[in-house]
Order: C-alpha cells, then sequence, then structure tokens
C-alpha cells in the first residue's frame, strides 16, 4: 500500500503540515477580517455622524441640509434627526425601513445626548428578534448638533451588522477557496516531491535486493549531486567493495578446501556443542573405519567416545589435547585444539593423523635392529670360540684345525651373504636398482639356472623338473636379476622339501606377459606368517636353525626386483603339503624398461 512506502509517509507528513498551518492561518485571516470589517462600519459611522452634524450646523434651510445628508448615505446606512421642539426627521424618508423611536428613548440615549452634548456609540438589538450572534444587532451612532438658530437637535446613524455577516462570508468563501486550492497544489507539490526524492531511493532498494540476491555488479544510477547522490555513489563502492570482499572470501574458501582435501590427515571441526560442522576425506575415512566397527557401540554425537572425551578436555581446560586410537590393526593419533570467537571457546577442531605406517616402520626398525644382532651374534660368537681354540693350541691334530678353519670360513662366507644381502636391498629400497632389460630364450635360460641346483638335489633327493616352455619362447626382461629372483625361490624350496621331494618350475608366455610358478611339496608356510613372506628377515624356520638357513632377506629382495619389473609376486602355501610361488611380469615392462 501506498502509505506504507517512503513516498506515501512522505507525502502524508507535507499534506499534514501544510494543511495544520492552511487551517490556522485559514482562522486568523477569518478573525483578522471579521474584526476589520466591524472596525471599517464604526468608523464609518463616526465620520458620517460627524458630517452629519457639520451639515445640520452650516444650513438654516432644514430641507437643505437633509437633502445633502441623504446624498451622504448608502443603501445600508439609516439616519433619524430628533429636534429639541419634537419633530423627527428620517433619512430615507420611509419610517418602515427604520427602527422604532421608542428603542432611542427606552435605551435613555436621547435624554443622554441631549443633556451631556457628546455623542454615543452602541450597539443595540431590534426588537422582536432573538440575537442568535453578534451581527444581529444595529450599531448606533448618536451626536449632537445645533441648528443656526440655535435648536438643539441629535442625529442618530446607524447600520446593522448583518452587512458584515455577508462580508464576512463572502470573505470566509475566498479564503476556504484559497486554502482548497493552496492544498490542492500542495497536495500536487508534494506528491512530485516526494516521488522525486523516493524514486532513487526506490531503485537502491531494487538495487539492495540484487546485492543480496548476490548480483554484486548492480548498481544505482546517480542522478544528483546532493546527499541521495552521495548516498548512491557509497552504495556502488559498497556493492563494489562486497563483490571483492567476497571473491577473497571465496577464493580462501576453495583454497581452505583444497587445502583439507590435500592433507594426509584428517581434520574435523567441532563446535562448541560436539556437533561435527566440517570434515575433509581422511577424516571421513577415519569416522567410516570407526562406525564400520558394528561391534564398536560408543559413538556420541557422530564421534568416537575417545575423541569425544578429548573434545570435552580440550574445550573446559582450554588446552590442547593428544590421545591415540587403535581400531582394525590400524592407529590413528588424534589432536583436539580449541578454537576461540574472541575471548570465548566456540569449538574446537581435531587433527587425525594415521600413524599405522609409522607404527609398521617401527616395529621393522627394531625388528631389524635385533635380527641383524641376532645373525651377526651367531657368526660372531663361532669365529670367536673356534678362533681361540687355533689360539690356546686346543686343536691337537690336522684334522681338527682343519675342520675349525673349514667352520671359520663358512660362517665368513655366511656373513659375507648377510651383508651383501643388506647392501642390496638398501640399494633396491632406495631406488638405485638398475632394470637392463633384454630378449632372453627362456627354455635354455631356465635350464641353466636350475642345473645349479641339481648337485643340492641330489645330495638331498629332491627332483628337479622345468615345465610349459618351448624351445622358440623368448621375453623381455632383466638377465641377472631374474636369475637373482629364481636363485632364491628354488633354494628356499630345495631347504624346505624333505628327501624325496619334488620342486617344480612351471612357465608360460601369454598375450599380457610371463607367468612364472615354482612349486615344492615341502613342509609348507603357516597361515599366519604369509603376510609377513616378503618382510626383511623373516624364516620360516622360527627356530633359526643353522646350517643351510638363509639371511631372511632373499624373498624381499626378489620381490623388490619384480616390482622394478613393474610385475608382482605372490604365494599360496599349506602346512605339510607345500608352497607355490606364482610371478607376473606384464610385456609393458619392455617399453617402460630402464636401459
Amino acid at each position: 500500500m501506498i502509505w506504507k512506502s517512503v513516498v506515501g509517509k512522505l507525502w502524508a507528513t507535507i499534506l499534514l503540515l501544510v494543511g495544520f498551518v492552511l487551517f490556522v492561518l485559514t482562522m486568523f485571516l477569518l478573525q483578522f477580517f471579521q474584526q476589520y470589517h466591524v472596525q471599517e462600519i464604526k468608523d464609518d459611522l463616526k465620520r458620517t455622524a460627524d458630517k452629519v452634524s457639520f451639515i445640520m450646523e452650516e444650513h438654516q434651510n432644514l430641507e437643505l441640509a437633509l437633502d445633502i445628508t441623504g446624498e451622504l448615505m448608502d443603501d445600508a446606512t439609516r439616519v433619524i434627526f430628533f429636534m429639541e421642539k419634537g419633530d423627527q426627521f428620517y433619512l430615507p424618508d420611509d419610517r418602515d425601513v427604520h427602527l422604532p423611536v421608542e428603542i432611542f428613548q427606552k435605551e435613555n440615549l436621547l435624554p443622554h445626548i441631549l443633556a451631556t452634548g457628546e455623542s454615543v456609540e452602541v450597539e443595540i438589538s431590534p426588537p422582536g428578534e432573538i440575537n442568535t450572534d453578534e451581527y444581529s444587532n444595529v450599531r448606533v451612532v448618536g451626536t449632537p448638533f445645533i441648528k443656526p438658530d440655535g435648536e438643539h437637535g441629535v442625529a442618530f446613524i446607524y447600520q446593522s451588522l448583518e452587512v458584515v455577516r455577508d462580508t464576512a462570508n463572502e470573505t470566509t468563501k475566498l479564503i476556504l477557496l484559497a486554502a482548497g486550492i493552496a492544498f490542492v497544489l500542495t497536495t500536487v507539490f508534494a506528491f512530485f516531491l516526494s516521488t522525486r526524492i523516493s524514486a532513487p531511493l526506490l531503485k537502491m532498494r531494487e538495487a539492495a535486493f540484487e546485492v543480496a540476491r548476490g548480483k554484486f555488479d548492480t548498481k544505482v544510477p546517480i542522478l544528483t549531486n546532493d546527499e541521495i547522490g552521495e548516498l548512491a555513489t557509497a552504495f556502488n563502492q559498497m556493492g563494489k567493495q562486497l563483490k571483492y570482499n567476497m571473491s577473497a572470501l571465496r577464493q580462501e574458501k576453495e583454497q581452505l578446501s583444497s587445502i583439507l582435501s590435500s592433507m594426509a590427515d584428517g581434520v574435523i571441526t567441532l563446535n562448541r556443542d560436539g556437533t561435527i560442522l566440517m570434515t575433509n576425506p581422511p577424516a571421513e575415512r577415519f569416522l567410516q573405519y570407526w562406525n564400520y566397527d558394528k561391534s564398536n557401540t560408543e559413538i556420541i554425537e557422530g564421534l568416537p567416545s575417545k575423541v569425544y572425551d578429548l573434545f570435552q578436555s580440550a574445550v573446559l581446560t582450554e588446552q590442547e589435547q593428544t590421545g591415540e586410537i587403535s581400531l582394525q590393526m590400524r592407529t590413528w593419533t588424534v589432536i583436539v585444539s580449541p578454537l576461540y570467537n574472541q575471548s570465548s571457546v566456540r569449538g574446537a577442531v581435531a587433527v587425525v593423523r594415521d600413524m599405522t605406517e609409522e607404527r609398521k616402520m617401527d616395529k621393522i626398525r627394531k625388528d631389524f635392529i635385533a635380527n641383524v644382532s641376532h645373525e651377526l651374534r651367531t657368526p660372531i660368537s663361532l669365529l670367536q670360540g673356534y678362533s681361540e681354540a687355533i689360539v690356546d693350541d686346543i686343536a691337537s691334530s690336522e684334522e681338527e684345525k682343519r675342520e675349525i678353519a673349514k667352520v671359520i670360513y663358512d660362517e665368513t662366507l655366511r656373513m659375507g651373504r648377510l651383508v651383501n644381502d643388506l647392501l642390496d636391498l638398501a640399494s633396491i629400497e632406495a631406488g638405485h636398482i638398475s632394470v637392463h632389460q633384454e630378449d632372453v630364450k627362456l627354455y635354455p635360460y631356465f635350464d641353466r639356472v636350475l642345473k645349479k641346483f641339481y648337485g643340492i638335489a641330489k645330495e638331498k633327493e629332491i627332483t628337479l623338473d622345468l615345465q610349459g616352455f618351448s624351445q622358440d619362447d623368448t621375453f623381455h626382461f632383466d638377465e641377472d636379476k631374474m636369475e637373482q629372483v629364481l636363485t632364491n625361490l628354488i633354494d628356499n624350496a630345495i631347504r624346505h622339501t624333505p628327501p624325496g621331494g619334488k620342486v617344480q618350475v612351471n612357465g608360460k608366455v601369454i598375450d599380457k606377459g610371463l607367468l612364472l610358478e615354482i612349486i615344492d611339496n615341502g613342509s609348507g608356510i603357516p597361515e599366519e606368517d604369509l603376510p609377513f613372506i616378503f618382510e626383511r628377515f623373516y624364516k620360516g624356520d622360527k627356530s633359526r636353525t643353522r646350517g643351510r638357513s638363509g639371511t631372511g632377506l632373499g624373498l624381499s629382495i626378489a620381490k623388490n626386483i619384480i616390482d622394478a619389473h613393474e610385475g608382482h609376486i605372490s604365494v599360496q602355501s599349506q602346512v605339510g603339503q607345500g608352497t607355490t610361488f606364482s610371478i607376473f611380469i606384464p610385456r609393458k615392462s619392455r617399453e617402460n624398461g630402464k636401459s
């Protein structure tokens, strides 16, 4: 509605103000003109009375004096002459239009004027009329005069105030007409002025709604140089600044979102009551791990109970809290820090770091130190013991000395193999391995590798067999590195296969690559050891017996060599039935191989 708008309110305000001013001014003008007309009648009657008195005193001829006096009178003015001898004269001559003579005598006007010789001004009410207002009275001026012959007389000049009423009515009509015209003009002017003032404001309102909807390019036209123009300029500058600030906030938000999404650590933002406000992908994976464990019922407000306890401690103490959570063979470190809103805590941020690999690497490091120490302590102890036997001349015969020297030699070789394997493994894991691939005829190559073990196999009564390759099969790989892999696998198979057993090498060339299997029917590997079979220093022989026991690094080296060929190696085994190592080398390794 228009009355609720700025135009209507401004318009109504101007109309009320102007209307009030016009009303007060009209009242004052009406009062002024009424008093003015009454005073004009009084003054006119007084002047007329003076003239009549002068004429009557200056003219001896009464009829001439009356005629002259009659010429002075207007239609509304009446004159009655009272002579001392009792004569009465009327102007105009028609007595019906005059007041009764008794009124002048009744009011004691005539005797008073004759006695005092002074003029009198009074207002009297006509007989037979109800005095409803001041305009119903008659204004009377009585003035004495003396004829040239010495006769005294009194002239009563009177006029009804109804003339003032008529004049006042006409004046009131004119004033009201002028006020009405002024009010109409004011209405038009007020509407025009309010519209002109409010039009830029309406455009600013529309522009403000556009800005609220995100259209910060909206501009308000600057039509004037006054305060409204300055307001439009300020609005346009505000929109420009808002656009810049929103763009900066959007960029910061996108940057923060990208940083959070690319972080390896999980981030969970919480408000004061523990409700999750924001998470990044690692944090979502952490919560999924927690929620996936159906046996875990300790979930509060969508958070694991341990995280919620850390959150409450951080909020209450306003200090950083740290804890560790283990779930489904994984370990997370949680750091909860309070977030502040000026001086008060408004929530907290939890940083979740997956420490599984770090804990695993710590375990591997500790196991590596323990295994290396164990592997070196045994041969060193033997070397020390047998060396002391030689020094103390405990070995009396040459045969015993040769046996002691052979043991020392074997242990030296064992230590050399361990050191060489450690150096190879360190070089491979550091990325220093070089794969020199070339075309290799498969049957002669694998046959040559197997022949190295014929002596050992014959000694242990183990059968070696090669299956699957034809004389013409070729493939592209590093001949020396693959021989190292096959040597480790075949050696392990022979060492863990009892007399009368069999070790078989199967191979097949397919479109995608080369498939190899090293199969034995030996003691097998326990199922709980299979996930760790390719780790350093793993040994299926838990008692770590001597003899032909390896260093525990061969399978780890083999896996790294296969990985360098972009292939993969796996193992299947059952205790008491045997073990199968499967190797796959893709053909694309030929294109991507290092030369």
